[in-house]
């Protein structure tokens, strides 16, 4: 036993003085560069933690950014085709109208960053004209979209007694006019950002059609009543003594207007509505409206505010796919305007058929266009929902509820894709086909397309337009 453990110890003592290996030298190439000793090794645990989290929260964006761009190129390859269809030279391009209000509690920039990422790109393909009528405030869609009413009717030969001050736009109008200039034939269409944005439009449908051609007259209450007046004019002629306030010096009197004068005025809101709501069933339809109104189509606008709700936004930053293909299919249902049906009336079932006494009555039901983007309004900032307790009697487009007239809601069309482009649609994405009357172009390569677009490069279409200038040598 005694040698046994000797002989252990003194195994151990030899391979205590062993020295040990000596480091592997660095690779001369690193060390010529000037870089330290790369050592490949795995990384510590707090490492490993950071790079899987970072790096699956980068995978998502990208794949949700490349899926985004395949979606929208999709709808952009299947209404290209329009922009290159032949158009007179006495034509003009056909025309939408794009509503866009700033979301309740924030800016207008979200709403036009909105329409520049979603819809925008799809009208670009096409190559379509479009007019924007944005509201900084509520009511002013509203209000917009009314006096737009308003100037067809005028112009359709009704009688107002508002006189129209010249514009540029009319002054170009007339100008077209004179010079044979048509718009160029095909459906137009409304297209509605938002539901805070969808009412106010219903709204201004309903006041531009159904409201008189003239301004109401002003309240009551901003009105000087003729029995005051007489009394002020009995008093003067019997020689009563005038208040402090008359008595005062003109240099004192000059005092308080020009401290008035230094206030700074508060912006002017949009104007009073010329009908109420109430008012419907009573007014007559002017002869001038047409048949079937100009399809529209309301565009989803998700905007939440807060801090609690970050995992709400994180989520949709990170899906913004599903959002580009629902607005894309209905951006372009309304570009293509292949296919359009009247809103569904779900206050009569669809064997039933509607009278022509209840067709000219405000319906007690309830009709799609009253329960289009409903779920938004869960969404607004809670300072949008509280009135205002001096004005509790005050329209509110935002928070009152959709009113809807009979002859005006079964005039109004929502613009759909037909089977046949949404056929089609999926071909696109499937590689099967491209743009109508032209062939799919080779693909290229990543480091190619790199370069063209971060490089100095350009791609074969760009060079092909590109024009070939001569070579002019110096005349000295």
């Amino acid at each position: 036993m005694a040698d046994s453990s000797s002989s252990g110890a003194a195994a151990g003592t030899a391979g205590a003085s062993q020295p040990k290996a000596a480091p592997k030298p660095p690779n001369p190439v690193f060390k010529m560069m000037g870089l330290p000793n790369i050592r490949f090794k795995l990384p510590s645990r707090n490492w490993m933690i950071f790079f899987t989290v970072t790096g699956s929260f980068a995978g998502a964006i990208i794949y949700d950014r490349r899926e985004k761009r395949r979606s929208q190129q999709k709808w952009c390859d299947l209404v290209a085709h329009i922009a290159n269809e032949p158009l007179g030279v006495d034509q003009m391009r056909r025309k939408l109208t794009v509503y866009l209000a700033a979301p309740p509690g924030d800016g207008l920039r979200v709403a036009r960053d909105h329409f520049k990422e979603y819809v925008k790109p799809i009208l670009t393909a096409a190559a379509l004209d479009y007019t924007v009528i944005e509201g900084r405030r509520e009511g002013d869609v509203r209000a917009s979209t009314a006096e737009g009413i308003r100037k067809l009717r005028r112009k359709a030969g009704e009688q107002s007694s508002v006189i129209e001050e010249p514009s540029v736009e009319s002054a170009v109008l007339d100008m077209r006019e004179r010079m044979g200039i048509r718009d160029e034939p095909g459906a137009k269409g409304d297209l509605v950002i938002g539901r805070h944005t969808w009412k106010e439009y219903v709204r201004g449908l309903h006041e531009g059609w159904l409201g008189p051609l003239s301004p109401p007259p002003p309240p009551v209450a901003d009105v000087i009543p003729a029995e005051l007046v007489e009394e002020t004019m009995q008093d003067t002629a019997a020689g009563d003594q005038p208040s402090d306030a008359a008595q005062a010096s003109p240099e004192q009197k000059t005092e308080p207007e020009e401290k008035k004068e230094e206030k700074p005025s508060k912006p002017a809101g949009p104007a009073e509505p010329y009908i109420l709501t109430a008012d419907y069933p009573s007014a007559h339809l002017p002869s001038s409206i047409p048949q079937s109104l100009d399809s529209s189509v309301p565009i989803e606008f998700p905007h939440i505010l807060g801090f609690f709700n970050t995992p709400i936004r994180m989520y949709r930053y990170l899906t913004q796919r599903h959002l580009a293909e629902s607005i894309g299919s209905q951006v372009a249902a309304l570009v293509l305007a292949a296919d359009a049906r009247p809103y569904r009336d779900e206050s009569f079932s669809s064997d039933s058929e509607v009278s022509a006494a209840s067709a000219d009555s405000t319906p007690s039901g309830t009709y799609e266009q009253q329960t289009l983007l409903e779920h938004e309004e869960k969404e607004w900032h809670k300072s949008v929902h509280k009135r205002d307790e001096e004005n509790k009697d005050k329209e509110r487009e935002w928070l009152d509820d959709i009113v809807l007239d009979q002859r005006i809601a079964s005039r109004m069309q929502r613009a759909t894709i037909s089977p046949e482009d949404e056929a089609r649609s999926q071909r696109i994405a499937s590689e099967e086909e491209y743009i109508l009357g032209q062939e799919r172009p080779p693909p290229v390569a990543f480091w190619q397309r790199m370069w063209i677009k971060y490089g100095y490069g350009e791609d074969e279409e760009t060079l092909r337009k590109k024009p070939i200038l001569p070579i002019v040598d110096d005349e000295e």
